[in-house]
């Protein structure tokens, strides 16, 4: 097995730590390769392609980091075409949530929440996906 060195700060490598002895996990590599799967796995779901999609993307940062939020505008605007609606918000005293809902195809959604997560100093990314023709015709009773 090839061995891959990974950087990450000291606080998310111990609640990693703490995770794998919590679970019954052999160690942070069985960890990161199960963690791995799922991500890569996420958006592969055959029921979703070629379909029209709705997905809701929830961000939470600090809001003394301005430069999540400028990401978050910068993107925003680079996807006119796929954010449907964005919300800002903060929440207590410390944080800022942005409110993405998208609409659009698997693979400009999936692009859209890996370009949020790759975005430095988030603290949450969850989303949803759900296929628009799931709702059924317009006017059915």
């Amino acid at each position: 097995m090839t061995v891959v060195s990974v950087s990450m700060p000291e606080e998310l490598l111990d609640r990693l730590d703490g995770f794998a002895d919590d679970h019954g996990y052999t160690g942070r590599s069985e960890v990161v390769r199960e963690a791995s799967r799922n991500l890569l796995g996420e958006f592969e779901d055959a029921k979703l392609e070629d379909r029209e999609l709705m997905a809701v993307v929830t961000v939470l940062f600090d809001y003394e980091t301005t430069s999540v939020e400028e990401r978050m505008m910068h993107l925003r605007h680079e996807h006119e075409s796929l954010v449907a609606a964005n919300f800002h918000s903060h929440v207590g005293t410390h944080y800022c949530m942005e409110l993405f809902v998208l609409e659009g195809r698997l693979e400009e959604i999936s692009s859209f929440v890996g370009r949020i997560r790759a975005t430095k100093d988030t603290l949450s990314v969850d989303y949803s996906v759900m296929p628009v023709d799931e709702f059924g015709p317009v006017g059915a009773e």
